[in-house]
């Protein structure tokens, strides 16, 4: 079997994103953004939809910024959260896809791919 490995900055970029979705709390908090689009949600109504609240959704938040995931702006008294980084979430995706059963022969693949 032939290892191709990809570009080392390409999969320590990866690994660290892969490393801030490591939590289901996370996963929830980056889905209701994504869900609410590019306005994003309060810090209050972000809390109310993922049921995270306090500090464990300001450590959650923390986390999502700094791998680049999401940003915070304050509004008046409110904060409001949203997801950036839709590129680099297909990116990921794409990382992971990519090779897709490149090591399995085309006649035992059982599926498209492109």
């Amino acid at each position: 079997m032939k290892m191709i490995e990809p570009h080392p900055p390409e999969l320590t970029r990866a690994a660290a994103t892969f490393a801030a979705l490591g939590s289901e709390q996370r996963l929830m908090v980056l889905n209701a953004l994504v869900r609410a689009g590019p306005d994003g949600l309060s810090i209050g109504e972000l809390g109310t939809r993922t049921g995270v609240s306090g500090s464990t959704l300001t450590h959650h938040m923390k986390i999502l910024s700094l791998a680049g995931l999401v940003a915070q702006e304050r509004k008046g008294r409110s904060i409001i959260c949203a997801a950036v980084a839709y590129d680099e979430l297909r990116h990921l995706s794409d990382f992971l896809l990519r090779e897709c059963c490149a090591d399995v022969p085309e006649s035992q693949r059982g599926h498209e791919h492109g």
